[in-house]
Parts: C-alpha cells; structure tokens; sequence
C-alpha cells in the first residue's frame, strides 16, 4: 500500500486574500486526481520569511514537499526586486540543502495596481499557480521516490 504523501503549503500575508487563492487551487487539484494527501498549511508575514520555515519544515522528514506562495509587488521602489530574488533563491537553497523539494508559487508581476481588474486577474492566477504546483508536488514526489527505490543498496558493496 503506498503512503498518502504529505506537504507542507506556506502563504505570504501581503495581499493574502490573492496569495491564499494558491492554496485553493493547490487542494482542488488534489481532489480531481483523487489524491488523499495531507496538507498543512502555514501563515508567514510576508515573502522573506518562506525560505528559513520552508528549510526547517523540509528538515522535519515530515513532507515529501513543501510549496511557497507570495505576492511581491512593486511599491514603488527597488526593494521588490531584491525581496523576490532572495525569496526564490532561498526556496531553492532549502530545498538542495535537504533534498525535500521547495516549490515556488511565487510572483512579482511588472505593473500591479491595486483595484478589482488587477486584484480579480492575480486571484485567478494564483488558483492556476496552486493547480500547478499540485501538479509539479506529486511529480517530483513519485520521481524521488522512484529513485530511492532504484538506488543501489550500501549492503551490496
């Protein structure tokens, strides 16, 4: 019988009522493909603290993935850029640095203005996103798992 996987799903506050569509998207893909698996679900501030929770729950041995989701928006000045560049390098680094795959669902969209046609476009957007990183969990997931089945045995040697 194979196990029911477990991931972890981080969420972003700014702009949680966008960022948290990705998670709806993320368990509504699970149902469609049948896949009973557990989800927990975390509540960070904001997009720089993902990457230290992301490597600490990967490090648990709990989840078979975790997924990351955040809006970065530009205020204004330069600071976005340099947020959404060390949040996805640190969501990659946790994830090389434990072999528990990280992934990102998120994004720095070029012209975000507050008000229904921008806010309406990236809530649908991130249901997408989450889908996809559902997708993207179950893939890596069974791919790893494929390769610790077919690693070699040290006893062999």
């Amino acid at each position: 019988m194979t196990k029911s996987p477990n991931f972890a799903f981080i969420k972003a506050g700014w702009h949680a009522d966008i960022v948290d569509q990705a998670l709806v998207g993320f368990k509504d893909r699970l149902t469609e493909l049948d896949v009973d698996a557990e989800v927990d679900i975390f509540d960070v501030p904001g997009a720089f603290e993902m990457p230290l929770l992301a490597q600490k729950l990967a490090a648990s041995g709990r989840y078979d993935a975790i997924a990351a989701a955040a809006l970065v928006v530009d205020g204004g000045i330069y600071r976005h850029e340099f947020v959404a560049q060390s949040v996805v390098s640190g969501l990659m680094e946790a994830g090389l640095n434990t072999g528990v795959p990280v992934l990102s669902v998120s994004l720095t969209p070029h012209h975000f203005q507050p008000g229904a046609a921008h806010e309406d476009f990236f809530r649908a957007h991130f249901v997408t996103k989450g889908r996809e990183a559902a997708d993207a969990a179950l893939r890596v997931m069974r791919l790893h798992a494929t390769l610790h089945d077919a690693a070699p045995s040290s006893a062999a040697a």
